[in-house]
């Protein structure tokens, strides 16, 4: 199988669909190399990172989910890294 190093950038403007952003999270943890998440109390939103190591179609099928959540955006950034595990 061909995995990619990923990077996902994602912004929560809605704090009613952190519950279903975790969940898709949890259901993904076997990809997550590492997470990071900073709530910005003065905009009210919180701003996440997510490296990934997965296959393509499961980081692009992860982003789609996740962007449509409800006041959700998600940008990802792949690296040329391509490895076959």
């Amino acid at each position: 199988m061909e995995t990619r190093v990923a990077v996902m950038s994602i912004i929560v403007e809605n704090m009613d669909s952190v519950e279903p952003l975790n969940a898709l999270l949890h259901g993904s943890g076997k990809y997550i190399i590492g997470r990071m998440g900073i709530p910005y109390h003065k905009r009210g939103i919180s701003i996440i990172s997510i490296a990934l190591d997965a296959p393509q179609d499961a980081i692009a099928a992860l982003a789609g989910k996740i962007g449509n959540l409800k006041g959700i955006s998600v940008k990802t950034a792949y690296s040329s890294v391509i490895s076959k595990d």
